[in-house]
């Protein structure tokens, strides 16, 4: 298949220099230097049952330490009682800001309004936040866009179009067989990601290149509940037995997370599918070490890479200049309404990670080792 061996457009040195206005607001993260005070930080993280939600934990822990704050950094495991009783704690503690990746974005109204009446600042960390008015800032990627990216990835494995999106001309005509499936309906981002690929890929659908064979197109029928890898393998192998027992075979994948990529791949694998020429294309995203190894084996097309040290430190950044009362640096003031407020955001790049642009992508940027990913 053609694949474009270079960097998606939007993630040039344009969108470096932007973060650095916004690391500017306070000093050098990396370096240590900044407004802390030795005060303290809560961050609540959702669980470790993923490796990029343990990889943003210890990169805000380490960047907030590095600027003299202390840090209460908790994982809810993905039970919701337990998050809203750990930023509970993290108030009674004194905190003096709080950087929260929700697990539901919709339970924490009556916490957050404990958190105002301490007059303690909220940053919602790349899960928006919603129904509250106690929601002061919000650092994400641009969400839309990875959607976008995510079809584009299914669209290019199937030689429809360049990985920006851009048709190839002779592009075969298909009939494609895909299946679609989307994230958390209690998270936020899954309709943005939901919404950038359908987008993509409805023209294509209308025009007949592309078959979603089992007809699930609604989001509630796509959506796996907690962003689940064995919900995701057992709903794959319902669709195989019930759409592709006629003989027929599913071409593409979408998918929103790696997690669920893999369990979809567990689920192919088990009903028969080898890697090679007839093997499904599969998107995915956050760029999971298993993940990647799967990019570089064959099983897994693409990732789409947030680069949570980036995440980190806008957050970092936004902690510091509001406790040192400076200009928080914001890119987005239109597109986050969480149901009260539209929250000010500061929006991040991501980029497609395919097979021929690992080692430029993730291993030069050292997010992950040549070792790691060949291990």
């Amino acid at each position: 298949m053609k694949t474009k061996k270079v960097l998606l457009t939007m993630f040039t040195a344009g969108a470096m220099l932007a973060l650095a206005a916004c690391s500017g607001t306070s000093g050098d993260t990396a370096g240590g230097e900044g407004g802390g005070d030795g005060g303290l930080i809560g961050v609540a993280m959702p669980t470790k049952s993923s490796e990029r939600w343990i990889q943003d934990g210890d990169a805000v822990k380490e960047q907030l330490e590095a600027q003299g704050f202390k840090v209460d950094l908790q994982y809810a495991e993905d039970d919701i009682p337990t998050q809203v009783s750990q930023i509970e704690n993290m108030i009674t503690k004194g905190a003096e800001a709080l950087i929260i990746a929700s697990i539901d974005g919709t339970t924490l109204t009556s916490v957050l309004e404990e958190a105002a009446a301490n007059d303690i600042p909220v940053i919602a960390y790349d899960r928006l936040i919603r129904d509250s008015e106690n929601v002061d800032y919000y650092a994400s990627f641009d969400n839309y866009i990875v959607g976008q990216q995510q079809a584009w990835s299914v669209l290019n494995g199937l030689g429809l179009v360049e990985l920006d999106g851009t048709p190839i001309d002779g592009a075969p005509a298909g009939p494609f067989n895909i299946e679609l499936f989307a994230g958390s309906p209690d998270d936020n981002n899954a309709t943005f990601f939901w919404q950038g690929a359908i987008d993509e890929l409805q023209p294509f659908i209308d025009a007949g290149t592309l078959v979603v064979k089992s007809g699930q197109t609604e989001f509630e029928q796509a959506a796996i509940l907690r962003w689940d890898g064995e919900v995701a393998q057992k709903r794959m192998e319902n669709l195989l037995t019930s759409t592709y027992s006629d003989g027929s075979k599913v071409n593409g994948v979408l998918s929103p997370y790696d997690g669920l990529s893999r369990g979809i791949i567990s689920a192919l694998t088990d009903a028969g599918y080898t890697v090679g020429a007839e093997w499904p294309i599969i998107s995915g995203q956050d760029a999971e070490l298993d993940s990647v190894k799967a990019i570089n084996s064959g099983e897994q097309f693409a990732t789409i890479f947030k680069d949570t040290r980036q995440l980190a430190e806008v957050a970092v950044t936004m902690a510091s200049a509001i406790l040192n009362g400076e200009e928080v640096e914001v890119n987005n003031t239109t597109d986050y309404d969480n149901g009260k407020i539209t929250v000010p955001s500061y929006l991040l790049p991501s980029q497609i990670v395919v097979k021929d642009n690992i080692n430029e992508v993730l291993v030069d940027s050292g997010y992950w080792t040549e070792d790691e990913i060949k291990g």
